[in-house]
């Protein structure tokens, strides 16, 4: 395993990553993050959650190219949550659209995360 640092930025077929000092935006693309994209995000995405351990203040999950998640795909942005949780960053949904908000709604995911409807309320909640 690499000790090298991760890239500030990285886009990749199913990711754009973008960490800033402890704040980590992940915007999955979509439009559909199904059983096939949730481990390849997940092992975009882990590493850079890890890296930032306690540093680590703001976890944003970007919605807004999805239409779509299975399962698997909520069970990863729940898995993304609760990494981040345990190094004490409050994490943030932004960008979902108004079905998709119903979906994780139903499945109470929403509880789990800060909700930005908004660029201006997803700047607020970033401080």
């Amino acid at each position: 395993m690499s000790t090298e640092p991760l890239p500030a930025s990285r886009k990749t077929q199913f990711t754009e990553v973008d960490y800033r000092p402890s704040c980590l935006i992940v915007k999955l693309v979509g439009p559909s993050i199904g059983q096939r994209e949730s481990p390849i995000v997940a092992n975009e995405v882990d590493p850079y959650i890890a890296q930032a351990g306690k540093n680590l203040k703001r976890f944003v999950l970007d919605l807004s190219s999805v239409s779509f998640m299975s399962s698997m795909g909520i069970g990863a942005a729940v898995a993304f949550r609760n990494k981040a949780a345990a190094n004490g960053a409050t994490a943030i949904l932004y960008g979902m659209s108004p079905e998709l908000s119903k979906m994780l709604a139903l499945m109470r995911v929403d509880r789990l995360y800060k909700i930005a409807a908004n660029e201006a309320e997803l700047r607020k909640l970033l401080g």
